[in-house]
């Protein structure tokens, strides 16, 4: 039985309880949901739908809730029902009930912890979205992970998404980048307010090779051509060393594209139309003032020329006219100034930010080695690279490590530690439990022992036995709650703690015969349960973008 079947159990109990003592059954909820308690002894599960309805139809908490506890007493499943405290209800489910649920996750599979809760919903997820001026540094590889598993949560949750990463080539970020290129084709010193590394000296070699004589042509047409080829190579970079970290977008929206199809001229007609646009010092500013932020912003400069927030409204306006019901973006520790701006933005145009938008900030992440920072990228110049974490810890623990923190909150994280072999590091141990299992598996085989078509989910009455079902029946709440509060570190700190459970059943529970032993009702039982675990921990694994390996 799942906490879901128990909880619809709970609420056809309650719903003849109020029958049985003439209460109102209009007052009762289409849903309800049962909890886990904090301390074991006091059940498997337990509910405070007497607390909630108790006042609403005129009863005693308490003496409600022994109405419904007399009634859950009866239902197929249910071991015992006991009232505590003011009114809840303490549940303990029967061996068979509670093993029964091994069945219903080999019978999901991968679908096991999936549900519908954002069923109907069009997301669009915009995150990494770093500019093609460089590789890819740390900071933008914290969202890379956090925003692929995000992805990969809100989908397992029914929402309909689209990942996007927005680039901006339209800038004069860009023109210092290819004045960069050209200083280092001519050998002259790079600009002072240009890049350097040793990947400008790569790039500007590839364009030169790729372009014969371009050190021969005026420097105004040179330089178009360092910008066009050598953006065009840096984010052909970018998206490889996404893909080496597992991640790829859907979408790759390119800034120029709102210039060329004359979006900033549309946005800003519709943001007139809404009458949210006004004139002053010769400039055309948004009434983002009147909508939360600190100030009015201005659209187009007195100049002529439009402003970055105009080509951010551009975008969130193209969002919303591709169908998307609701536009997350996700930024670094640098731009919490843009929180305020971009909601008032949102409104001025007459949704609803808080239905429409929703901006994620991420913390810092500095990587330590020996236990002192690690000293800056030689090629980059100036930051630590995604090349850089891959080649010292490689992707399933770097995404695993990154993941395992609230992205709130900034960390130091240590690559010596994420990199041993041994229990004290969460990916390994996650990792192992799967592999473990899968080795458990073959060894099952050698011996001619088969799980066979169903299993006595009576048997699995150990107490190991019983905290491992329990923390299996926990996956699905976990799943929607990491997808629903937008942390996706709450699946690997589950996915630890079931390894954890795991490998407690493995060391008290023996699985397989020895000896001339022969295989009996409950081996197979105990292998059922075995395969639904590695289910669950491929399924959790899955989410992060981390690899369940059989072999380790």
């Amino acid at each position: 039985m799942t906490p879901a079947e128990l909880a619809d159990t709970v609420l056809s109990a309650a719903r003849s309880a109020f029958a049985a003592h003439g209460l109102d059954t209009a007052a009762l909820p289409a849903t309800t949901t049962v909890e886990r308690p904090r301390n074991p002894e006091h059940g498997d599960y337990a509910s405070n739908l007497a607390l909630q309805l108790a006042k609403k139809v005129g009863a005693n908490p308490r003496e409600l809730a022994g109405w419904i506890a007399a009634e859950l007493r009866d239902a197929d499943g249910v071991d015992s029902a006991e009232i505590a405290g003011p009114g809840f209800l303490n549940i303990r489910l029967s061996a068979a009930a509670a093993g029964a649920l091994a069945r219903t996750i080999v019978a999901a599979g991968e679908a096991y912890g999936r549900g519908d809760a954002l069923a109907g919903q069009k997301v669009n997820l915009e995150f990494v979205s770093a500019n093609p001026t460089g590789p890819v540094h740390i900071g933008a590889v914290r969202w890379a992970a956090v925003g692929d598993a995000l992805a990969r949560l809100l989908r397992a949750t029914g929402a309909e998404v689209t990942t996007e990463y927005y680039f901006n080539d339209a800038g004069s970020q860009i023109t210092r980048f290819a004045r960069s290129l050209y200083a280092s084709a001519t050998g002259a010193p790079v600009p002072e307010d240009g890049y350097a590394g040793e990947y400008i000296a790569e790039i500007a070699a590839d364009v030169v090779t790729r372009n014969p004589g371009v050190l021969d042509a005026p420097a105004e047409e040179a330089l178009e051509t360092f910008r066009v080829d050598g953006v065009a190579l840096m984010f052909a970079e970018i998206k490889t060393s996404l893909a080496e970290f597992g991640v790829h977008f859907d979408v790759y929206f390119n800034e120029k594209d709102l210039h060329d199809r004359g979006e900033l001229t549309a946005a800003l007609e519709r943001l007139r139309k809404q009458d949210t646009v006004f004139e002053r010092d010769g400039a055309t500013w948004l009434r983002t003032s009147e909508y939360g932020d600190d100030k009015d912003r201005v659209l187009v400069k007195a100049d002529g020329d439009w402003t970055y927030f105009a080509a951010d409204c551009a975008y969130y306006l193209d969002k919303r006219e591709r169908g998307f019901d609701k536009v997350v973006i996700m930024l670094g520790a640098d731009h919490h100034g843009y929180i305020g701006r971009m909601r008032a933005m949102s409104a001025c145009f007459g949704d609803d930010p808080d239905a429409n938008l929703e901006i994620l900030i991420g913390q810092l992440v500095n990587l330590v080695k020996d236990g002192q920072p690690v000293r800056m990228s030689k090629r980059a110049g100036t930051v630590v690279l995604l090349a850089d974490l891959l080649a010292a810890l490689g992707a399933d623990a770097s995404r695993f490590a990154l993941a395992w923190y609230s992205v709130d909150s900034p960390i130091d994280l240590d690559l010596d530690a994420w990199a041993k072999r041994s229990q004290d590091n969460p990916v390994f141990y996650v990792q192992y439990a799967h592999a473990r299992i899968a080795s458990l598996g073959r060894n099952a085989a050698d011996l001619g022992v088969e799980r066979g078509a169903d299993f006595d989910a009576g048997l699995l009455a150990e107490p190991r036995e019983h905290d491992l079902l329990k923390a299996l029946a926990e996956f699905p709440a976990v799943v929607a709650g990491a997808a629903e509060l937008r942390e996706p570190h709450r699946v690997a700190r589950y996915l630890h703690a079931l390894a954890g459970t795991y490998h407690r059943f493995y060391d008290s529970c023996r699985i397989l015969p020895q000896g001339d032993e022969k295989p009996t009702e409950l081996t197979r039982a105990r292998l059922w349960l075995v395969e639904a675990t590695r289910i669950v921990l491929a399924n959790g694994l899955h989410l992060l973008g981390v690899s369940a390996p059989d072999r380790m």
